[in-house]
């Protein structure tokens, strides 16, 4: 059975045999090897904390908080939720008032709720086990969070604030400047919250209609990454099934598929399908600027099967 490559992946195409490097390239995003799907950052549950001040190369390493606040954020957040940073594109997005903006993201759910705290050390004091706990207000309204993080890796800021500066323009409610988001060789790498999908590869028309489909809760499949509350094998899955049945003319939407790393994929109409599942090797994978190629692989989609009732 063929296998099923991702579209609208600029060039991503999963290469069996060997990649030849003809020319060194600035930025590890240029080289575009890889597929995108599976590739999301994996968390389900968010905080989202506005951080106009400098972010170190790992925002919890330190060197943005200090040491005994980050190590009590750590401790806070280890196998709960996943912290990314945010700021406004642009020169507003480097003041802030008395009070910071934090969004609370539960994926699953697909809820996501805001509360204003007066510094980083009051997200200690928020309870995470599940939305309606913090006296936040829950949000209609998605948030695209594009990946700025300059320190972590070159491309996030060469590729990432120019597009978020562009979005930010015809969207100045839903779109951010974020903190690393996992895979910048994919930059520019954008997140869209509540649901916690990744994209990369993306550029401003891309991003556009991701936009308008999220304003409505309808699924956005090119430059898809996954969704991050499964693992690399679910997010391939997913993706899989959403593509066969957006090919086949379906309207689909966000939070209506479930996947295992097994390949069981479910609608929550009930049906089923199951997704063969391979892995491949990757030759000429640049994981960061300046690093040298080395082989990777990939999960990929062979095949579609509904279950039968």
């Amino acid at each position: 059975m063929a296998e099923l490559l991702p579209r609208g992946c600029q060039g991503g195409e999963l290469k069996s045999r060997k990649v030849r490097l003809r020319y060194m390239t600035e930025f590890c995003s240029d080289i575009q090897v890889e597929p995108l799907p599976g590739t999301a950052k994996k968390e389900s549950v968010y905080v989202l904390f506005e951080w106009p001040g400098g972010w170190s190369r790992d925002v919890l390493d330190g060197d943005t908080f200090g040491p005994e606040l980050t190590a009590q954020l750590k401790a806070k957040l280890k196998g709960m939720a996943g912290l990314q940073l945010i700021r406004r594109p642009g020169r507003d997005g480097r003041q802030v008032g008395k009070m910071h903006r934090c969004y609370l993201v539960w994926a699953e759910q697909g809820v996501m709720e805001l509360v204003l705290l007066t510094g980083p050390e009051k997200i200690l004091d928020l309870d995470l086990t599940g939305p309606g706990r913090n006296g936040g207000g829950a949000l209609d309204t998605p948030l695209v969070l594009v990946c700025t993080h300059a320190k972590r890796d070159t491309c996030c800021a060469v590729k990432g604030r120019p597009l978020a500066a562009e979005l930010v323009a015809d969207y100045p409610d839903m779109v951010w400047e974020t903190s690393h988001t996992k895979g910048h060789r994919f930059a520019p790498s954008v997140m869209l919250m509540p649901w916690s999908y990744s994209f990369g590869r993306m550029n401003k028309e891309a991003a556009a209609q991701m936009i308008a489909a999220a304003a409505k809760g309808k699924y956005f499949y090119p430059v898809n990454r996954g969704r991050g509350i499964f693992g690399p094998r679910g997010q391939v899955a997913e993706l899989a099934v959403a593509r066969s049945l957006i090919d086949a003319g379906e309207d689909l939407s966000y939070g209506q598929l479930t996947a295992t790393d097994g390949g069981e994929v479910s609608h929550a109409d009930g049906r089923r399908w199951r997704v063969a599942l391979e892995e491949r090797e990757v030759e000429g994978v640049v994981s960061s600027c300046g690093d040298a190629p080395k082989k990777g692989q990939a999960i990929v989609a062979t095949g579609v099967e509904p279950v039968a009732e």
